[in-house]
């Protein structure tokens, strides 16, 4: 694993607007829940958290253009120690192999375990605009461009949907032969859980998919994935809805959250509302969701001590609980990217292990991975 030694990093932002004539302890606790209110306290006592650039009391109003400031002792998660390959460098942009656990940019919980810094420290690049980002446990393929220009030149042809997009994902069940469409419109349950899902009020979003493999031994498939449009999640979305979700998708495939139909064919409003608050709940005690605005709130003191979850141990100096590394198979989701081509050019990477398994001695191309069997088309 790639670990960080903990570090203080100074967050400040401007108040934002639903925290205008609201206590600073309050939004600390609302906004901000991966301490609990006893933390916060201390932290505005002995002048970790300044509001403009001044220490305040628990119960100062935060104002229109306060800026917030917190000093905070951060612990990074680990993410795979595995190599962020530059594939091929053209004409002002650099195509990266990109292994899954591994975030595109500094968010969250992550700044020095990320795409862009690992390029900027390791391999001296200096200015990267990525043109495409890819969840934090997506592989494959990435274009990052190397001047302002070149980015948005790459954002229009995106827009203009000039830009075809290939995936491979390993999805559960014999997924139908040829052809299938879905056009499921999907929006966002929850924007602190980056959760989404289909809904009639959605935008607007198609993926085209195509069998290329079914392994009867696993009852998994190999599938390509075609996305049209480009929201948030959309592959791992409409295989859900289809009933074929990713076979390791943490997220979108478990029927413990979503129930027996594990999301097929789409949820209730009411079910949406108990689900969000489910993996609140979750992410409160688990970490292999991450999120970062749905950390811990809960006193780890006193939580049993078992063998899947030990009594862990505290920083002595933030008094944050340690957290276990996380387990092989949660670093990484089987969703791959693997193709993206224009008119005049096209980029892929090579095909991750996973979606080798079963091929013969051998076979590393995409067409060693397609099936045989007529194509139909199956409209969703």
């Amino acid at each position: 694993l790639r670990k960080i030694k903990p570090y203080f990093f100074k967050y400040q932002t401007f108040a934002k607007g639903r925290w205008l004539g609201r206590k600073v302890i309050d939004v600390f606790n609302t906004e901000f829940r991966d301490r609990d209110n006893t933390f916060y306290e201390r932290a505005i006592r002995d002048g970790r958290v300044k509001i403009n650039g001044e220490t305040v009391s628990k119960d100062y109003i935060i104002k229109n253009s306060d800026i917030v400031a917190h000093d905070i002792h951060r612990h990074e998660p680990p993410v795979a120690n595995l190599p962020v390959k530059v594939v091929r460098q053209d004409d002002g942009v650099i195509i990266v192999d990109k292994p899954s656990s591994i975030p595109v940019h500094p968010s969250g919980r992550f700044r020095h375990n990320t795409v862009l810094h690992i390029l900027m420290k390791e391999q001296g690049y200096k200015d990267l605009y990525p043109v495409n980002r890819l969840d934090r446990l997506t592989s494959g393929l990435m274009i990052i461009a190397l001047t302002v220009k070149k980015a948005r030149e790459f954002e229009l042809l995106m827009q203009r949907c000039e830009i075809k997009k290939e995936y491979i994902c390993k999805v559960t069940g014999k997924f139908p032969s040829g052809i299938t469409e879905c056009h499921e419109p999907i929006h966002v349950a929850s924007f602190k859980l980056t959760l989404n899902t289909v809904h009639p009020d959605g935008k607007a979003c198609s993926t085209i998919f195509e069998l290329l493999r079914y392994d009867p031994e696993s009852d998994t498939s190999i599938v390509l994935a075609r996305p049209i449009t480009g929201r948030t999640h959309q592959i791992r979305v409409h295989l859900q809805w289809l009933g074929y979700p990713i076979t390791n998708d943490p997220l979108y495939h478990d029927r413990n959250i979503w129930g027996q139909l594990n999301g097929r064919g789409g949820i209730t409003e009411e079910a949406e509302k108990d689900l969000v608050k489910k993996l609140l709940e979750r992410g409160e005690m688990e970490d292999e969701f991450d999120y970062a605005l749905a950390a811990s709130n809960v006193d780890l003191v006193q939580i049993e001590s078992t063998p899947s979850h030990p009594q862990p141990e505290f920083c002595k100096i933030c008094e944050l609980p340690s957290r276990a590394d996380p387990e092989p198979e949660k670093r990484v989701m089987y969703l791959h990217a693997w193709k993206y081509q224009a008119n005049d050019w096209s980029f892929e990477t090579e095909l991750p292990d996973w979606a080798k398994e079963g091929l013969p001695a051998g076979a590393e191309s995409m067409t060693e991975l397609t099936v045989s069997e007529p194509a139909t088309v199956d409209r969703a």
